[in-house]
């Protein structure tokens, strides 16, 4: 049976569930990639955005919002729907495929990829071949903030390594004592690359 994913949103608002844990170390990372932007324009994409409560959360009273172009991929058009109610002006969201490079033309290279909800839901190969695309998407400098669970087999050792063996510099990694989350703040020290079109990041294998 397919995913309600509306219905898999409403972790977030249950005190002290692993989603609600998560998220605030999320909103975290993001006010730290805001905060550490020059003047001017500061350019974001989200993979999967679901309603957007990452990134729209800290936009609701950070600073430099009136300087956010971002643009929120999702699949689900309940979930963009929402999105799109709560989203302020800047900030876009597209009710299509996020696994396809042609979603962020226009709005890469980027500042910040938010890759959140993704690489639990796809293949290790997968999970791979986006990170090795990723810079096609950034900015050099740029931040890609991610997310995938710790459950057994733990993959999140592999996935930093591939930042790393593909020119990004881990910031931080994120996890708590007893909750399975795990989020990861990289940097691209590397080169950027062109923005190619019609690449496929991902399949979902749900």
């Amino acid at each position: 049976m397919p995913r309600d994913w509306v219905e898999w949103h409403e972790s977030y608002d249950r005190p002290g569930s692993n989603l609600q844990r998560r998220l605030a170390r999320v909103q975290f990372r993001v006010r730290e990639a805001l905060d550490s932007q020059p003047p001017g324009p500061i350019r974001v994409l989200s993979m999967c955005a679901g309603q957007g409560r990452d990134l729209l959360g800290v936009l609701a009273d950070h600073p430099r919002r009136a300087d956010v172009r971002a643009r929120l991929v999702e699949l689900d058009a309940d979930n963009a729907a929402l999105a799109r109610s709560a989203a302020p002006p800047g900030v876009e969201v597209i009710t299509g495929d996020a696994s396809l490079s042609t979603a962020y033309e226009g709005i890469s290279p980027v500042h910040l990829a938010m890759v959140c909800g993704v690489f639990g839901n796809i293949s290790g190969a997968d999970i791979r071949h986006t990170i090795e695309q990723l810079p096609r998407l950034c900015l050099p400098g740029a931040t890609v903030i991610w997310t995938r669970h710790r459950e057994p087999p733990d993959v999140t050792p592999g996935i930093r390594r591939w930042f790393t063996e593909n020119g990004f510099t881990e910031h931080a990694f994120d996890s708590a004592d007893g909750y399975p989350f795990g989020v990861g703040t990289h940097r691209l020290t590397g080169a950027a690359l062109p923005f190619e079109r019609d690449v496929r990041l991902f399949r979902f294998v749900w």
